[in-house]
């Protein structure tokens, strides 16, 4: 079975913040599931076994080797999109998190392109095509 298609998947979805006005960005490689070419602030599915705190951190040190130093539950969003031609529907838990900039690099390099920090009104182009509803639903939240 598959999450997201078969059932209801469920992922946390991080904005990244360095708590000085800047948001962490990944610009997706040709070898990313989906949405190749794109920038994203990260997300992981949450597997079976593991709380939702878990996963975000585990995710977060996975992608960008970073720590969280703390983090905010913004809400959730059902998503439903298209997948190689394929309805998905999955819930995506949404988190501020602040994290240390210190030792954040492309830690899969298979998954990045590129990695950058950026303020929220200077974000880079193309995004992910989730991302604009994201940015409209907690702006105001965000730094």
């Amino acid at each position: 079975m598959k999450s997201g298609v078969d059932h209801i998947g469920v992922c946390v979805v991080y904005f990244c913040h360095d708590g000085q006005g800047h948001v962490l960005m990944a610009k997706r490689s040709q070898n990313a599931r989906d949405e190749k070419g794109v920038w994203d602030i990260g997300g992981g599915g949450v597997e079976f076994g593991e709380t939702v705190e878990q996963t975000l951190r585990k995710e977060i040190k996975e992608e960008y080797n970073a720590k969280v130093l703390s983090f905010e539950f913004l809400g959730f969003r059902d998503v439903h999109r298209q997948h190689n031609g394929q309805k998905t529907h999955w819930i995506a838990l949404d988190f501020k998190v602040l994290t240390d900039p210190t030792n954040v690099k492309i830690n899969e390099p298979h998954k990045f392109d590129d990695l950058g920090w950026f303020g929220i009104d200077d974000l880079p182009k193309p995004q992910h095509s989730q991302f604009p509803e994201f940015l409209e639903k907690y702006k105001s939240r965000l730094m």
